[in-house]
């Protein structure tokens, strides 16, 4: 019987355990060996030994450098794993907006007998294999960790610097996007960012394109039709041109009835008939980039800042001089924010908090203007995660 290793006791692994007669975990919050309830040991990752050990599969998150993957001798990905079985699979990836895209597509899909899962939703382990199609949300975590499986649909949308830490530099982070199309056949299709369309070899159909007017005019999508618009109408586009390529359909309906997810843009009125938009999900520089294009007609009161991991805001503060803007800083950066506005001529408010900034914001927002939350931060230094930051700037607006 096949020794099976999992590293990580968490949803993934426990969701391929069902796939085995018997595995061993290994996870760092295990001081102490256990059973657990379908009879698996459960380890601390000291007690780990590769002679005894067939076949290794970590959780997608575990860092390169940590010592299980750095002793494992047969390591391969959950979807290695899954690559002699896996049905006719569509991979989303990219920065922003690969949650939101692999969702529209899942809507888009459905009735074509499609399930959605990966990085959202469902793990591999859990998905039914008897589905015509798997939409998988791929993380650069995954990614890098794959090195048999590949999509028979690869859809990347643009990729800026995240995970950095993790992945030693941005190159590498670039490698991890880009590396399925190393393993594509010919008559597979990939639509990626223009800047990669020759970065590595790929026996896939190339579809590159630069921006959102170019990627509607290869498919024959009409972008009037649609009703999303900044980030969202992109993600929007890439399902439809999936749907486009697949069937020769094109759901205008489907997708604007698709609706958006709590914290992305979430637009919500006060009991002024004013706007504040909840996108505490931004947490980089990219979704916040986005949300301002969304809006950009409007004057913008915008709440920034948490733990920015010391990203470079220039890119940011580049973006905001184009718009109108009053920025309203809070969190660990705030300092941090307040200097860089100075730098760029820009007003920023010293709010602290976010219960402050929305204090402030609501003594000068009109039905004209938009408030609008995205931090282009993580929200640990205030919260305990994004979803607890935008709940309390909903509950502040609707006080």
């Amino acid at each position: 019987m096949q020794r099976v290793s999992l590293f990580g006791y968490g949803k993934t692994t426990k969701a391929l355990a069902k796939h085995f007669p018997a595995c061993t975990y290994y996870d760092d919050n295990v001081n102490k060996p256990f059973k657990d309830d379908l009879g698996n040991s459960v380890k601390p990752p000291r007690d780990f030994n590769p002679t005894r050990s067939d076949l290794q599969i970590p959780s997608p998150g575990m860092n390169p450098n940590h010592p299980l993957i750095k002793n494992a001798h047969n390591l391969i990905s959950e979807y290695d794993y899954f690559s002699k079985n896996m049905p006719f699979s569509i991979w989303i990836s990219g920065t922003n907006g690969k949650t939101t895209t692999t969702q529209m597509m899942g809507t888009l899909l459905e009735d074509r007998d499609a399930i959605i899962g990966g990085n959202v939703g469902i793990p591999l382990g859990d998905l039914d294999p008897n589905k015509k199609i798997w939409i998988l949300e791929s993380s650069s975590y995954t990614l890098h960790y794959t090195n048999i499986a590949s999509p028979n649909v690869y859809i990347l949308l643009p990729i800026s610097p995240d995970h950095l830490s993790w992945h030693g530099n941005f190159d590498e982070y670039i490698k991890a996007k880009l590396k399925p199309l190393l393993r594509m056949k010919e008559g597979e299709l990939a639509i990626i960012p223009k800047e990669y369309e020759s970065y590595l070899p790929s026996s896939a159909f190339i579809k590159s394109y630069e921006s959102v007017t170019d990627l509607a005019q290869q498919f024959d999508i009409d972008m009037s039709k649609i009703n999303f618009k900044g980030g969202f109408l992109l993600d929007a586009l890439l399902a439809l041109c999936v749907e486009k390529s697949l069937f020769d359909t094109i759901s205008y309906n489907k997708i604007n009835a698709f609706t958006l997810e709590k914290h992305r843009q979430e637009r919500i009125e006060d009991n002024q008939g004013r706007i504040w938009i909840n996108d505490s999900k931004g947490t980089n520089i990219d979704a916040t980039q986005a949300a301002l294009d969304a809006y950009s007609d409007k004057k913008i009161y915008l709440i920034l800042g948490g733990d920015d991991k010391g990203v470079e805001l220039t890119p940011l503060f580049e973006s905001l001089q184009k718009v109108d803007v009053e920025i309203y800083a809070i969190g660990a950066n705030e300092e941090r924010l307040i200097k860089y506005a100075h730098k760029f001529n820009i007003k920023c408010n010293q709010s602290s908090t976010i219960e402050r900034a929305v204090k402030e914001i609501d003594s000068k927002l009109d039905k004209k203007s938009i408030a609008l939350l995205s931090p282009a931060a993580a929200s640990f230094d205030q919260f305990k995660s994004y979803e607890e930051r935008g709940d309390t700037f909903r509950s502040l607006v609707k006080m």
